[in-house]
């Protein structure tokens, strides 16, 4: 693989902040996935349905995975994705006594 093929293929992915019929399927999944926060595809393709689009997602939801580009785990036997977006607040404290030397 080249320095572009590799720079293309884990290039970071774009989430449209609204629907666009005239978009790509992956954004249409990307968007639909980010509206659900997280689920299986068959919930991403019920989010599909809402905005009258007939997409597949599970195999773009897959090579997604596949490349890092979405996290995912396995719930009681079925891949539920998601876009590792932080949702609460770090509420922990760090104690200045157990950093490394030099880094207080």
């Amino acid at each position: 693989m080249t320095d572009e093929q590799f720079r293309e293929e884990y290039k970071p992915i774009h989430i449209p902040a609204h629907y666009n019929d005239a978009t790509t399927e992956q954004d249409k999944v990307m968007y639909a996935l980010a509206q659900i926060g997280e689920g299986t595809a068959l919930d991403v393709n019920n989010e599909l349905k809402k905005k009258s689009a007939n997409i597949d997602s599970a195999i773009i939801l897959k090579q997604l995975f596949d490349t890092g580009h979405i996290k995912g785990s396995v719930i009681n036997g079925d891949m539920h994705y998601n876009l590792s977006k932080i949702t609460h607040a770090n509420d922990g404290e760090t104690d200045p006594g157990l950093l490394a030397p030099g880094l207080d």
